[in-house]
């Protein structure tokens, strides 16, 4: 006789809590995309939460919101976006008149804002792309679905690369000094483009830049590759998993 935890048990209170369980799992296995873009969709907003906490005088979990993602982002100020201020995005030099003129970037970092410049949301603009179009993408996902061909390994790649190549040479960059490498004048852009765009699209990383844009683009994109590679895996499985309940339940005489 089984014992598992998906096991039909002859005995009947074992039975009634397998009976419960498998229903649960089976319900879950039937919803997984709604839960998917739920549970998501929370843990891209809450980056969005901290700065509108520490507006509203809530200190302490709007800094624990920033500790929580601070194992997952650099949260460096200048290539944050910026809520409750006069502008979305602050550069480096207005940073450094208030807080450190500093190249530290686990200094700079700390900065989360004041009540004149607004508050700093808990992901780099890259992270914001990268990660808060993944619950955009696979509400896409799930109403396209039907005309979609599963995503192959090569377009996956292809569409990650751009940010592997954007974040790759960044850190390079920074290796200079913040506000000193290659990637953060772009000169090599402005020698390839004759300097025919303004000066603020060359230098900086604040919204409307270069940086600005590629972090965001390539991000997107690396959102769209995850969905389109990852979700028709987790479609196949759970189809699977709900189909094996269900048989399960017929051979035992239980409705579901």
């Amino acid at each position: 006789m089984e014992t598992g935890p998906t096991a039909l048990d002859s005995r009947p209170r074992r039975r009634k809590q397998l009976i419960m369980i498998n229903r649960a799992i089976y319900w879950a296995a039937r919803h997984w995309l709604a839960l998917f873009i739920l549970i998501s969709g929370i843990w891209v907003t809450l980056p969005w939460l901290a700065p509108v906490l520490m507006h509203y005088g809530l200190e302490t979990p709007a800094r624990l919101i920033y500790l929580i993602y601070s194992f997952q982002c650099h949260q460096l100020p200048q290539r944050s976006f910026f809520l409750f201020g006069p502008q979305p995005m602050l550069s480096l030099e207005q940073i450094q008149q208030v807080w450190q003129n500093t190249n530290d970037p686990s200094v700079l970092r700390q900065f989360i804002g004041t009540p004149e410049l607004g508050y700093k949301v808990a992901w780099s603009d890259r992270m914001v792309s990268a990660y808060g179009m993944i619950p955009v993408a696979a509400t896409f996902w799930g109403l396209l679905r039907k005309r979609l061909r599963p995503m192959s390994l090569l377009t996956f790649i292809l569409l990650a690369l751009p940010m592997a190549i954007d974040g790759g040479t960044h850190m390079l960059s920074d290796m200079a000094g913040i506000g000193r490498g290659f990637r953060y004048t772009n000169d090599w852009l402005a020698t390839l483009t004759a300097s025919r765009l303004p000066e603020t699209f060359y230098v900086g990383t604040t919204l409307g830049s270069f940086n600005s844009t590629m972090r965001l683009l390539t991000g997107t994109l690396f959102a769209i590759g995850v969905v389109g590679f990852l979700l028709p895996f987790l479609a196949e499985g759970f189809a699977d998993m709900a189909h094996e309940i269900e048989e399960k339940f017929k051979r035992a005489g239980e409705p579901l």
